[in-house]
């Protein structure tokens, strides 16, 4: 047999060798991940239950979901153990800070442009005021809006389809 012939047949065993060994490669992190499981640890069943392990058998796991309430599963039925802040933030809704000795940035930008002197600063802005002629503008405006007003009133208004021509 000829060496082209047979190429595609061992792309394809190869192909299927590697994606069993990805496939059981994730099925041991997973079953080390239950294994390691200890109570007091945060996890989410497969379901998306987040509960507290509060014991752990062989097969099982006693899981506290809330005050009084204590569900048991399988150990398969644990989707991914949590850490305590991942677990916090999730369930309880705290935050935790990792960058709390960095600078915080601002939301908006009125904090980046004050000075260490304010009195200075408003001399100055006094000093340089400029104006914009808004007094001007708005006459201007109330003038052309009442002459529009008067244009629209000298047109006839058309209707809806009620007209006398035909």
């Amino acid at each position: 047999m000829n060496i082209v012939t047979l190429l595609p047949f061992i792309v394809l065993i190869g192909a299927m060798v590697l994606m069993t060994r990805s496939a059981k490669k994730k099925q041991q992190q997973a079953a080390n991940m239950r294994n390691e499981m200890q109570p007091g640890s945060g996890v989410r069943t497969i379901g998306g239950m987040y509960a507290t392990v509060k014991e752990v058998n062989e097969d099982t796991v006693l899981l506290d979901a809330g005050p009084g309430v204590e569900l048991l599963f399988a150990k398969n039925a644990i989707g991914a153990v949590l850490t305590d802040d991942e677990y916090n933030r999730i369930v309880h809704g705290i935050e935790h800070d990792l960058k709390s000795d960095s600078d915080v940035v601002p939301d908006d930008a009125s904090s980046l442009t004050e000075t260490d002197e304010p009195a200075a600063a408003a001399a100055a802005s006094d000093e340089k005021s400029v104006d914009l002629g808004k007094k001007d503008e708005t006459e201007e405006t109330s003038d052309d809006i009442e002459a529009a007003e008067a244009k629209t009133d000298a047109e006839p208004k058309k209707t809806d389809g009620d007209s006398d021509a035909k």
